[in-house]
């Protein structure tokens, strides 16, 4: 059976908007007051899970060789420390405005980017290197972030219970 590449680009993006679109209405829902808290004792706040996916989506611009990261700030507070490390974070209302924007940018160049593109290296590895390794292309980033943004939306709907 030769499935077509389109198929399999179809299958991973609607993935990804299926969970993308849980995370939006899962965030509406929770108020800022519920972000603050931790998801379980001595576990990370809501405002460190929406910081770091937001964090994380905007670095998956320059992986995807789309452009660069808009929020490179976000890095060393969400992505290189840990929850609580750092005391000064950005406000939720810059967070939630931050994680939509990325978001939008994001999705503006996974709907423009051709079936057959998919296929190709990711930024983390060499032209040279890919034809040993060509798993690592730009389809599996998204594949894998998928399964990234589906942990930590389980994690963040046990504030709904707070």
């Amino acid at each position: 059976m030769n499935v077509p590449n389109g198929l399999f680009v179809k299958m991973v993006i609607d993935a990804w908007n299926k969970e993308l679109g849980a995370t939006n209405k899962l965030l509406d829902k929770l108020t800022d007051e519920q972000l603050m808290q931790e998801v379980s004792p001595s576990r990370n706040r809501g405002i460190y899970l929406l910081g770091h996916l937001t964090a994380e989506h905007d670095q998956m611009m320059p992986l995807l060789r789309f452009q660069e990261a808009t929020h490179p700030e976000l890095v060393p507070i969400f992505l290189d420390a840990p929850d609580k490390a750092i005391a000064t974070l950005p406000s939720l209302q810059q967070l939630r405005a931050y994680w939509m924007a990325v978001n939008d940018t994001l999705m503006g160049h996974i709907a423009r980017l051709p079936a057959d593109e998919w296929f190709t290296r990711h930024a983390n590895i060499t032209e040279a290197d890919f034809p040993n390794e060509p798993h690592r292309n730009r389809l599996n980033v998204v594949l894998s972030r998928t399964t990234h943004l589906s942990n930590h939306r389980g994690q963040l709907t046990l504030l709904t219970n707070k």
